[in-house]
């Protein structure tokens, strides 16, 4: 696995270079605990992942620690097999999985 952490001021990308499954789940979430605490925005640059199961949801919808309850976290770059679970997991249980804030950039229809 793969990731490029980068920060702009209070927003910081964690740019994924590899698939989201099980075994990159945890250097991911790792990444993102990593970041300052003055980080106020979490964009996952997907671009280069063809690949996420449901390893991705844990990542993109867990729960926010305390002390980072302000931080929006946005996804860009989604590869259409990662958008077609996204979308599958907000059709069938809209209220855990809201993709209102989440998608910056993905096609109105897939």
């Amino acid at each position: 696995m793969n990731s490029i952490t980068t920060l702009n001021g209070t927003t910081a990308t964690i740019t994924v270079r590899s698939d989201i499954d099980f075994d990159t789940l945890s250097p991911l979430r790792a990444a993102a605990d990593a970041l300052p605490a003055h980080v106020t925005h979490l964009l996952w640059d997907l671009n280069h992942t063809f690949f996420m199961d449901v390893a991705g949801l844990h990542l993109l919808f867990a729960p926010t620690p305390p002390d980072r309850q302000g931080r929006h976290t946005t996804v860009t770059g989604l590869r259409p097999q990662p958008l077609r679970l996204l979308r599958l997991a907000a059709e069938a249980n809209p209220a855990t999985f809201n993709l209102d804030h989440l998608l910056c950039d993905a096609p109105a229809t897939v």
